[in-house]
């Protein structure tokens, strides 16, 4: 019970941090490049207390970091710029689905065996994204939003492919967090006129701090304890959740090409992700 309440609350940790951005930026409490800047910076912090904390020594420099810190600041900088014209719930979605073709891909360029049926779930959650993205009706998300979101994604699907072999995840994560606040610097540069409230601040924060540092902190502790199919099918939660919260708390519309291309894209990934006797 204690490891499934865990494993909850860290999807939500992650959902919220759609919420939070895309409230943060939809009230003008901040800009995307501040909020990206503030969440790099309050995440490294929280990261470098928990280091600190547990008195293990950890490496500050690897031949993967800069890849690894750039992966990942591509992803925060991208994922903050999408939401000025994304809802928080397409968002999700869109990186969630963007992620798995990028961890599709990954396996793909290793060699790994891959069965019909992971190719057949594949497919059908592109044919997911490919629908919600069709550029048809008033429901279609803002193009320039879905490819910074793509973008993304592609970043946080990188970033996971280079730490899969990590042995200190925490650690690893505190240093790829350091590395990548300047790039975080360089986005806040980019804005003509920043703007940054005591309340963007503060969503920043806790995105950064919680929802981030303290939320992938959560999720190490918890994935060597769970199956690796579990953990993948878990976060199938996280775009359920996201629109949840988008639903009831920023009061975005559900509308039914939401609802089918989530069907298609977790419905897709649930099927590759199933083991062969459920398949069977």
């Amino acid at each position: 019970m204690k490891l499934l309440l865990l494993t909850v609350l860290t999807m939500v940790a992650f959902a919220a941090n759609s919420i939070l951005n895309r409230f943060a930026l939809a009230n003008g409490a901040i800009d995307p490049g501040s909020f990206a800047a503030v969440r790099l910076g309050s995440g490294a912090l929280a990261l470098l207390v928990l280091i600190s904390i547990r008195r293990k020594k950890w490496a500050f420099w690897s031949p993967w970091r800069p890849a690894s810190a750039l992966a990942l600041a591509t992803y925060m900088v991208g994922f903050s710029f999408a939401y000025i014209t994304l809802g928080a719930s397409v968002g999700a979605l869109i990186l969630f689905a963007g992620v798995q073709v990028v961890m599709f891909a990954g396996a793909l360029v290793r060699r790994e065996r891959i069965g019909a049926m992971r190719i057949f779930g594949a497919c059908i959650s592109i044919g997911g994204l490919v629908w919600l993205l069709w550029p048809s009706g008033r429901s279609a998300p803002d193009l320039a939003g879905a490819a910074l979101m793509a973008t993304a994604a592609a970043g946080w699907g990188v970033y996971s492919l280079l730490g899969r072999g990590s042995n200190d995840p925490i650690g690893d994560t505190a240093a790829n967090f350091l590395f990548a606040v300047p790039v975080g610097v360089l986005a806040l540069a980019t804005v003509p006129h920043p703007t940054l409230s005591s309340t963007g601040l503060a969503l920043g924060v806790i995105s950064g701090v919680i929802m981030s540092g303290l939320g992938y902190a959560l999720w190490y502790s918890v994935l060597p304890r769970l199956r690796s199919s579990t953990a993948a099918v878990a976060q199938l939660s996280v775009p359920v959740i996201a629109a949840l919260g988008g639903i009831i708390l920023l009061r975005e519309p559900l509308t039914a090409r939401f609802i089918i291309a989530s069907g298609l894209v977790l419905g897709g990934i649930g099927i590759s992700l199933a083991p062969g006797r459920a398949r069977a």
